[in-house]
């Protein structure tokens, strides 16, 4: 089967250097030192999870590689703060445009709406550059994938984005991929998709939960629809649970969250 992650991993090297173009690193990093020097924070995403009844990270996510478009006319200045009226611990935003229907003024739009709550930019994050946009669109934290990256590169961009202040979900697939906790990331995530195939089995977050750091904040990521399962890999030591396709799918998918929360808490 094709792998699709070499595909996004290749167009994304395209994408970055026509986006250095358009706004060269030295005026990207002077805007993001004048946002931070001038104060701005952002809320911190793993303190939400490890506080949260539910650890539900709701994602806006209109296009899938695998699927094809889910929502095309999705608005990101409504189903995101519909997600916060609904509960969500935080919002997980695409900002990938080719493959994934995503921009990183989706996060701009979703915080101008009134989206308080933390924000995970959802990219495929190859170079500091992408960690800087992250921070000027108003995300709170950044995903690092270890399928997209070596160990030290990994490790530079949790320490640039730390510097930012910026969190880090690293996100891991299978047990080679544990050393990646030399990034000192905030968060762990497990990714129950493959990102080659993108066949999904939530097995996968049971099969690597306990070769986690015990005090990690972790995170189940795709293929997620069932309350009981939420509830299963709460017990198994999940904090967050990343949701997108079973509520972007519903024609309102904030109150899609809300009937799963609910069925969550009985």
């Amino acid at each position: 089967m094709k792998d699709i992650l070499q595909d996004i991993i290749a167009w994304k090297r395209v994408e970055v250097e026509a986006a250095k173009k358009a706004l060269p690193e030295h005026e990207i990093h002077a805007i993001v030192e004048k946002m931070i020097a001038e104060g701005s924070t952002v809320a911190s995403m793993s303190q939400a999870l490890r506080r949260s009844e539910t650890g539900i990270i709701a994602e806006f996510k209109r296009k899938s590689p695998s699927k094809g478009w889910i929502k095309e006319t999705g608005k990101a200045d409504i189903i995101p703060l519909d997600y916060q009226t609904n509960g969500a611990s935080a919002i997980s935003i695409l900002t990938d445009e080719k493959f994934f229907g995503g921009k990183d003024e989706f996060i701009v739009a979703a915080r101008k709406s009134g989206v308080t709550i933390p924000v995970l930019y959802k990219n495929f994050v190859i170079d500091e550059y992408q960690v800087f946009q992250a921070r000027q669109c108003g995300a709170s934290a950044v995903l690092l994938i270890a399928a997209n990256l070596e160990k030290s590169q990994c490790r530079q961009l949790a320490r640039t984005a730390h510097e930012l202040g910026l969190e880090v979900l690293l996100e891991t697939h299978s047990e080679n991929e544990i050393e990646y906790g030399v990034a000192e990331p905030d968060m762990w995530g497990v990714n129950n998709r493959n990102l080659g195939t993108f066949i999904t089995d939530v097995n996968n977050s049971f099969r690597m939960a306990e070769l986690l750091p015990k005090d990690a904040c972790k995170v189940s990521e795709s293929g997620i629809s069932n309350p009981d399962t939420i509830k299963d890999l709460k017990q198994a030591g999940y904090n967050g649970f990343l949701i997108g396709e079973c509520f972007m799918k519903e024609d309102n998918p904030g109150k899609a969250l809300d009937r799963i929360i609910k069925m969550i808490k009985l």
